[in-house]
């Protein structure tokens, strides 16, 4: 099975790359972490990019706030996948990051998931991954049936609350 690599720009990302490390976890998906910045350590973000295919990743998420462009400079080097994680910065809640990983310039695709969303960027890897890999399809499809299930026992226990019978 390939690797998802998940690059965070700041040790500060961390909270939010461990959301997704949890579900990497729950499926059982290899990974490896690490913490390079586009601005200030660009030499090894751009090594580890251009290297990442031949070190066995399928997909790689990069997880930046405020400037943001460490998805940017990682899809650069590199036709893998690149999942970029806006995070939420104190001054403007986090669109800095989000309007800096999601405008890129044609041809250097980057997929964006919401401000903080390590889950899903987990969750789009996999899906990725799914691509060629029946097993872990079928372990997205059995959490999506699984979530549906406990949405409807939410929506029962509220309605046996508060409809009128």
């Amino acid at each position: 099975m390939k690797k998802v690599g998940l690059i965070m720009g700041s040790d500060s990302d961390l909270p939010i790359v461990e959301k997704a490390i949890s579900v990497l976890d729950e499926f059982g998906v290899p990974y490896e972490v690490h913490v390079y910045s586009a601005h200030r350590t660009p030499i090894e973000a751009r090594d580890f990019a251009c290297h990442a295919r031949e070190n066995g990743f399928g997909v790689l998420i990069a997880a930046a706030g405020m400037a943001a462009h460490l998805a940017g400079a990682i899809a650069a080097n590199t036709t893998l996948p690149v999942i970029g994680i806006p995070i939420e910065s104190r001054n403007l809640g986090g669109i800095d990051a989000l309007l800096s990983t999601v405008q890129m310039p044609s041809g250097i695709p980057v997929a964006t998931v919401a401000v903080n969303g390590g889950a899903n960027a987990a969750l789009l890897s996999l899906e990725i991954l799914a691509l060629s890999d029946e097993a872990l399809s079928e372990k997205l499809d059995q959490k999506r049936k699984a979530d549906a299930v406990k949405v409807l026992e939410k929506d029962r226990a509220i309605a046996d609350k508060f409809n009128m019978k």
